[in-house]
């Protein structure tokens, strides 16, 4: 059988033994229904219908088609219902990838909702890189949540806020007690976080246009491993205001304005388009999406509040 558009039609003849019938039903006429079965009959190399006295009955394949194929058709058509996502049923591996940030202080709150509905589903955890963006479709990856320009080709996703970059330090620092001016940042020591995010490059990039350079300090992987340094050091850290904003509530940090002129960053959940109709991962994504977007209003916010100035 290699034409399964004449399916239907077969089901209806099993059904009815009547070529007239049938082509009412299918809204043919009995000349193009007697060509149908015409195919059928070559195609499964039997009659399946056979005339006795005045009316059809069926061949032994026929009886066979007639018990077997309406469960098969029906199969055929469910793939064509959109499947709904029930979650307290769904055993899935989600991935999402970001930074050691976003593990710390959003991936909690992700896992605690989705244990609610869905306690049989699990997740891990990556730390994600930006120059791995062009290569996503290659990654076992459902879900990051990145800084991006845009939303790359084959790609599905959706901006979730804009942040500025601002300068943290502790509060007994040289310069807590004044403004940050573009000398005392060149002159200042850094710290640099390495690890899944690379959310300051732009401003090396920037100094260097303008024939500066800043002292690296130290460079160390995660975000937290650079807060306690800056606690114990007379150093300063570049990083999102908003990341600013959440590591101040429970440490005395400062935060300044950064001083030279960078474009705000966009912040983007990014998933493949291979994933974007299916139902348990849009439940997953949307659950992601709306915390962590939550999570950077609330922290911006803040943050824009935390800002000194010195007059």
């Amino acid at each position: 059988m290699n034409n399964y558009k004449l399916l239907p039609a077969l089901v209806s003849i099993l059904q009815t033994l009547n070529l007239t019938e049938s082509s009412k039903q299918l809204g043919v006429t009995q000349s193009a229904m007697s060509k149908i079965l015409h195919q059928l009959r070559e195609d499964f190399h039997d009659k399946i219908i056979v005339r006795e006295a005045n009316q059809f009955i069926l061949t032994q394949k026929g009886e066979k088609l007639k018990e077997k194929l309406p469960a098969l058709m029906q199969q055929l058509d469910n793939l064509y219902i959109p499947e709904v996502m029930e979650p307290s049923l769904c055993k899935r591996k989600f991935i999402l990838a970001s930074s050691d940030y976003v593990a710390q202080a959003i991936l909690p709150t992700i896992i605690s909702n989705i244990e609610v509905d869905a306690p049989n589903v699990s997740t891990e955890y990556k730390l994600w890189h930006k120059e791995n963006l062009h290569k996503f479709a290659e990654q076992d990856i459902d879900l990051i949540a990145t800084i991006a320009d845009s939303i790359p080709d084959n790609l599905y996703g959706k901006m979730m806020a804009e942040d500025q970059l601002a300068v943290v330090f502790r509060n007994t620092h040289s310069k807590a007690n004044s403004n940050m001016t573009i000398n005392d940042y060149i002159e200042g020591r850094h710290i640099l976080i390495s690890g899944g995010g690379d959310k300051d490059s732009s401003v090396d990039r920037t100094l260097a246009m303008m024939n500066l350079n800043r002292h690296i300090y130290t460079t160390v992987p995660f975000f937290q491993a650079a807060i306690e340094l800056l606690l114990k050091t007379d150093t300063m850290l570049t990083i999102p205001l908003h990341i600013a904003a959440d590591f101040a509530q429970n440490y005395d940090l400062q935060i300044r304005r950064l001083p030279i002129d960078i474009k705000t960053q966009q912040y983007y959940l990014l998933w493949h388009a291979k994933h974007h109709q299916d139902p348990e991962h849009r439940w997953f994504r949307d659950i992601c999406f709306l915390l962590i977007k939550a999570h950077l209003k609330r922290t911006i916010e803040h943050g824009m509040k935390l800002i000194h100035t010195y007059k």
